[in-house]
């Protein structure tokens, strides 16, 4: 048996043009990277904010495993009830007690006889005050370890330096933070001391002819006149952002960690 395994994590997917590159790229992706499995953030696949049971299906279809999502998690309510029943679509475990949907799970690795933990925190500085996603994380930890030394958290957060502080929180005990929520890449991909993968934000997968997704002429008169636009996806220049871990299946320590941009940005001037 192989020694590491390949996790794929694309970073937040971005309504139709996100959705679309995905569904077009990822068969081109898996070949070349060879993941053992697909992580991907799904909490804006719908519209730009949300996502839906169509839009699931789809990402499976694709190849994706598990979905993981954020603080747009809950704001489309026909997906609730759905939540209540899929355990490979995940949302923010640090949600009070009473939401639908699950924050975490353990999953087994196809054609290995290996299980993988994901799990998928939020956090609070300029953000919702949720629960809190340290001690939550304390709590899920134990019972994903009884299983499994392989974990991948999502870590959906504003603020880089509440992702990074949970990083040397739980560095030794998972394999990889992925911050999440920004979608802007961050050039700060690396193995902290004691074998945990960290980068503050994976980026995210759609439009880049934009702002962080949005329709830029829409988003320039949001800051410009100081009044909510209504929310318009861009359709341009569409990316994939996301990293490619390599995990020891001994320990559960990630042995790299590498960002992937496709296509990369070229200077073409």
């Amino acid at each position: 048996m192989a020694k590491h395994l390949n996790v794929f994590f694309i970073a937040d997917i971005i309504g139709e043009p996100g959705l679309l590159f995905v569904e077009t790229m990822l068969p081109a992706l898996r070949e070349k990277y060879r993941p053992d499995f697909v992580i991907a953030n799904a909490e804006n696949t719908h519209e730009g904010r949300g996502t839906n049971k169509e839009i699931v299906k789809r990402l499976y279809n694709a190849g994706v495993d598990v979905l993981t999502g954020g603080n747009h998690s809950f704001d489309k309510w026909k997906i609730f009830s759905y939540m209540k029943s899929d355990k490979n679509l995940l949302r923010p475990l640090n949600y009070p007690k009473g939401n639908s949907g699950y924050g975490f799970g353990i999953y087994p690795v196809k054609d290995r006889n290996i299980n993988i933990g994901v799990l998928n925190l939020q956090g609070r500085t300029f953000m919702q005050q949720i629960d809190d996603p340290f001690s939550t994380s304390d709590w899920a930890l134990e019972k994903i370890k009884e299983e499994t030394d392989i974990v991948i958290v999502d870590f959906h957060a504003e603020a880089t330096a509440e992702k990074l502080a949970y990083a040397w929180h739980v560095d030794g005990t998972v394999s990889a933070v992925i911050g999440t929520h920004t979608h802007v890449p961050t050039n700060d991909a690396r193995i902290m001391p004691k074998g945990t993968g960290y980068i503050t934000d994976a980026g995210m997968t759609g439009p880049f002819d934009s702002v962080i997704g949005m329709d830029k002429n829409t988003s320039i008169k949001r800051f410009m006149l100081g009044t909510p636009q209504r929310y318009t996806i861009a359709k341009n220049d569409n990316r994939l952002c996301g990293v490619l871990l390599e995990i020891d299946t001994a320990t559960g320590t990630c042995m790299s960690i590498e960002t992937v941009i496709y296509p990369y940005f070229i200077n073409k001037k």
